[in-house]
């Protein structure tokens, strides 16, 4: 039964990103091509490990983090400690986001005072 393989292109098509954004994952290690000629070939290893990394730099992770949760995956099949692990990054990168959008919603209260005086003054100009 022959392997499913992919070109750069067919990747980038799918997963709506640049060949060149393929190319990085490759410099940082995270995807490992085969090689026809000149041509990069894929296999399905490696469209998962970028489905993960993408889906890694949607959640707000760093890249030493995507490249641990990844690296985690290629481990022995007790998944419990991978489970735990990415548990503990979702927890903390929650807490993060939840900090940041606490810090938002106060700058954009203290925005709306600012409006709100700005506004007065003008209409006392009038």
């Amino acid at each position: 039964m022959p392997t499913a393989t992919w070109t750069i292109s067919e990747l980038s098509k799918e997963f709506d990103i640049t060949p060149r954004t393929i190319r990085f994952y490759e410099d940082q290690g995270i995807l490992s091509p085969a090689r026809q000629g000149r041509n990069r070939v894929y296999v399905a290893r490696d469209r998962t490990r970028l489905k993960l990394a993408l889906r890694g730099k949607r959640l707000g992770l760093q890249l030493s983090e995507i490249r641990d949760l990844i690296d985690m995956y290629d481990g022995p099949r007790d998944t419990t400690a991978q489970l735990k692990h990415y548990l503990s990054v979702l927890q903390s990168q929650r807490a993060t986001l939840e900090q940041q959008k606490h810090d938002i919603e106060e700058i954009l209260g203290e925005i709306a005072t600012q409006e709100d005086q700005c506004e007065m003054l003008l209409s006392k100009k009038t």
